[in-house]
């Protein structure tokens, strides 16, 4: 047996951190005979228990417990007695691992989000936020989200004061949605929504709004492309029915979002997605 592994797994479960004994290649165990290998249908990164018969969840995630009979249990022992490493469910803690894996993403980390605890892993870094938002995997090069669903490997109580889970974290993981076939690669007629003037009152209304549109793609510090697309779809909400909406306004929009980094291909497919979300 390895005491060191079980030992640790005990105290991460006296502090309300649901372990679990991974193997060789962060591969958890089950924790019953029947499932030991994973043999009741589930895979080696399961995010849903597996289909046996089990008296209780056997897989990844679900296998994380802070019951320390379960942990003591003759069969976790043997599974502790070939384990590689221990691991924890971040959303059973209340917790959201940001996974930082090389040192283009912890540049990024250190200037678009808050301070709080940070350990150290192989190649990067996790940063510890408290609070749970659905995991999601390749948010942005080298960076994943661990939290409900999702397990993560422990490798110490790392360092700093564990913040509140920020906006920006959350934002990541949201998905725009899939362009569809066909999508054009310029745009060369915006809308061709209602006609006449526009119903917003004045044209001060509408410049206004562009003004403020651009300044909120500007300003943004993380998340662009949601930023962008959330931004396009809000323009259109308002003036996209009413024809008020010209190619200069468009061009506006682009531009600002071209100058924080986006392709002119992702503009396009933020627009046309916008107008397919609202029926334009």
């Amino acid at each position: 047996m390895t005491p060191t592994l079980l030992h640790t797994a005990l105290q991460l479960a006296s502090r309300g951190l649901p372990p679990l004994p991974l193997r060789k290649g962060k591969v958890p165990f089950g924790n019953c005979p029947a499932c030991v290998s994973n043999t009741c249908g589930g895979r080696p990164n399961m995010k849903t228990p597996g289909t046996c018969t089990c008296p209780q969840p056997c897989h990844a995630w679900a296998a994380a417990t802070t019951d320390r009979d379960v942990i003591n249990s003759p069969m976790w022992r043997s599974a502790w007695r070939d384990a590689a490493a221990v691991a924890y469910h971040p959303g059973g803690a209340g917790l959201t691992v940001v996974d930082l894996d090389d040192a283009a993403a912890i540049a990024w980390a250190r200037e678009t989000l808050p301070a709080t605890r940070i350990v150290p892993t192989t190649r990067g870094e996790h940063w510890i936020y408290r609070g749970t938002m659905p995991s999601s995997n390749a948010v942005r090069p080298g960076i994943d989200i661990k939290s409900l669903m999702q397990y993560a490997r422990w490798l110490g109580p790392g360092s700093g004061v564990v913040a509140a889970l920020p906006d920006a974290v959350r934002a990541l993981a949201v998905r725009e949605p899939s362009p569809p076939s066909r999508v054009p690669q310029t745009l060369t007629v915006p809308l061709r929504g209602g006609q006449g003037e526009c119903r917003h009152r004045t044209p001060t209304y509408l410049d206004r709004g562009i003004a403020m549109a651009e300044q909120r793609i500007t300003e943004a510090r993380s998340a662009i492309h949601a930023t962008v697309y959330r931004t396009f779809l809000a323009v259109l909400s308002t003036h996209g029915r009413c024809g008020c909406l010209t190619e200069a306004h468009v061009a506006r929009l682009f531009t600002a979002a071209q100058a924080k980094g986006e392709t002119a291909r992702h503009c396009t497919d933020a627009w046309t997605n916008a107008r397919t979300r609202l029926g334009l």
